[in-house]
This record gives structure tokens, sequence and C-alpha cells, in this order.
């Protein structure tokens, strides 16, 4: 009965919605207009949202943020320094001034707006903005992607190992590209987890698939008495070492090279994480991954998942729309909600599992699972 009901109130609501009539009635109506005006803008906004990322991509790549932080400078003065001609470089600031990257002065001149202030403040956005480049290329025809997601994608050549059956077989060169990325925006996550997770109460950590040991550092900075391990390819896990041995770690800090597909934990630990690594992978792969996991576990120890998930409230266009369409072409695996992870924990054998409330859930959320 509540399904029927249901249907029908968004049948009654979408007719009037889409009826010119009532449309031009809300736009003059003193009690919906605001929503009629708030509806339209939205709307707006997705359409044209691909020039809006390409505005942030132009500013980005020809360093304007930079220039604009050292002091105001005026459209003249952006298109000498960047090559642009006079009038390109009008436009393209007076969008970026639209969308908050930069602030038009009354004098003429420019400098930095709100929002480009916080990304000249967070170079891993940056990186992130540059490496968009690929998923744009990819995303040019969406409909193609959807139809043929197997196809050759510059975001699958980019990502090597998920199109691989033999990760570890990859070269450095390979490796080096992604993994540099990976580290760049691992400060996007790393904090909110460790902010969100308390370490005290362990005594060694085993980050599986950790790249380039930026989590595993910035845990071991963190919590002085914790020994940190890391497993991960060997390229990757070469590249993690020589970190480790440069910050000083010694013998808290061993990093071990092998594939989590194949091969068994390297150590046991009391606290495990998987940062970013199971929403590259479709659930079998999860579940193997998970399984590794579970063998790597110390007796009342804890596996702790920090990534990206759908559903989360106020993050939601996190979720389904950015991570499902990169995941697509990038030939990997799947965003999922935190219930659908902590149930994909227990599958692989864990007897407790659940989500974690993170403090800022935009690029993570947190599911802590164990076998006690």
């Amino acid at each position: 009965m509540f399904g029927f009901v249901e249907n029908a109130f968004y049948a009654w609501r979408n007719r009037l919605a889409a009826d010119p009539r009532f449309q031009r009635f809300a736009a003059r109506f003193p009690l919906t207009r605001p929503l009629a005006r708030r509806e339209a803008a939205g709307l707006f906004d997705l359409v044209s949202g691909f020039v809006y990322t390409q505005i942030l991509l132009a500013v980005v790549e020809l360093d304007i943020l930079p220039m604009l932080a050292k002091a105001p400078a005026d459209a003249a003065d952006i298109a000498a320094r960047t090559g642009l001609p006079p009038e390109s470089a009008s436009i393209l600031l007076k969008a970026a001034d639209t969308l908050g990257l930069v602030h038009h002065l009354s004098d003429g001149r420019y400098t930095l707006g709100l929002k480009g202030a916080s990304l000249l403040g967070n170079p891993s956005v940056m990186d992130l903005v540059k490496h968009h480049r690929l998923l744009y290329a990819d995303l040019a025809d969406p409909v193609s992607l959807l139809r043929d997601p197997a196809r050759e994608t510059a975001l699958s050549a980019f990502w090597a190992y998920a199109r691989t059956g033999a990760p570890a077989d990859l070269s450095s060169e390979t490796v080096t590209p992604y993994s540099a990325l990976m580290a760049s925006t691992q400060a996007l996550v790393r904090d909110e987890i460790l902010d969100s997770y308390d370490l005290s109460g362990h005594a060694k950590l085993l980050d599986l698939g950790g790249g380039h040991g930026a989590f595993a550092l910035a845990a071991a900075s963190r919590a002085p008495n914790l020994a940190i391990r890391l497993f991960d390819l060997p390229p990757v896990a070469a590249e993690a070492q020589r970190r480790f041995d440069a910050a000083g770690l010694g013998a808290r800090g061993k990093a071990h090279g092998g594939d989590f597909h194949r091969d068994p934990p390297p150590e046991k630990a009391d606290l495990v994480t998987l940062v970013r690594v199971l929403y590259d992978h479709q659930d079998q792969a999860a579940l193997t991954i998970l399984g590794r996991a579970k063998e790597a576990l110390a007796p009342g120890g804890t596996l702790l998942i920090g990534e990206p998930m759908a559903a989360i409230p106020g993050a939601e266009r996190m979720g389904y729309p950015y991570f499902g369409l990169y995941l697509l072409a990038m030939h990997g695996g799947r965003i999922r909600t935190g219930p659908e992870l902590a149930a994909l924990c227990r599958q692989a054998g864990f007897t407790k599992a659940e989500p974690l409330p993170a403090r800022r859930p935009l690029m993570t959320g947190l599911v802590t699972a164990s076998v006690n």
C-alpha cells in the first residue's frame, strides 16, 4: 500500500514539475518563487558542470592561483604571464571570479577568491585536478563508455594494476606515476582517518596496499611507539622502504613486497589497515583481500577500512556520481556504502563489522571489523 501511495505521489509531482504552465506560475508566486529559482539554478549547474571543471583546470594548469597569492594582478598582467591573448585572459578571469576561484577587486585587479585560496592550500587537490584530464577524456562520450565499459580508456592505461592479472610483475616505471598520485592525494584522507580513529591502543600496524607509505608515515608520527609495516607490490614497497629509512624509523618501519591477491600477509599485527584499496576491486577480489587482512590480524586485533563510500549524508555527490563513473572508466572496482562494506567483511569471516563516524566524510568513510 505504501509503495502505491509513494508511486502516485511522485507521478503527480513529476507531472506538475514538467508542466510549463506550473513552471511559470511557480516562478511568479511569492511562496514558490525561491524554490523555483533554486531548482532552476541547480538544473543549470548540471547542464554547465563540465564547463565549470574546464575553467578550474585552466586556472590550475596556468598557475594563476600562485600568481595571485603573491600579489593582485589585472587581466593584462595575467595574459602576459600565461601567454594567453588578453581577451582570453579576461574571459577566464571573469568566469573564475563567478565560480569563486578568484575575486575581482574594485581597482580592476584580481586576487584569490575563497575557493581559490582553499584550493591553493591543498596541493593534493591541485594534483587531482590536473589528473582529471584523463577522466574528462574518458567521459567525452559517456554513453559509449556506459555501453562498452571494457574498452581501453585513459584511466585504465594510467592505473595499470587494474588491467593486469599479475600486478606484482609490473615494472617500476609503470607503477611510479600512479603511486606518486596516490601518495600526493593521500593527504586528503590520512588526517581524516587518524583524527577519527585512536591508534594509542595498538602496538603494530600493517598497511595492506599502502603505496609509498604516506598513511603509514602519518600513523608513525601520530603514535611514536607504534611499529609500522607495509605490504604492496615489490617496486612500490621498495620506495616505501626508502621513505621509512629517510624518516629515521629504523626497526619501527618495514615494507614488504608482494601481491595480496596471491601472497599471504608478511606479518601479523593488531591493527590492519586498508586505505583506498577495496573500492578498486569487485566483490570477489575484495573478499580475497579481506581474507588476507583476516589472516594478518593478531588475536583481538582490528581491521580499519578507510575509503570513499556512497550514500554518506552530506557527501552524496562524492559517491555514486563521481566515484561510480571514475571506477567504471578505470576498469576498477565499485563504490559501496558503509553497510555494504560491513556486510562484505562479515562475508569474509569477520564476526563484527560496523561503519565508524568520520568527522569530514567528503573524501572517506570508515569501517572497523574484528573477529572477536
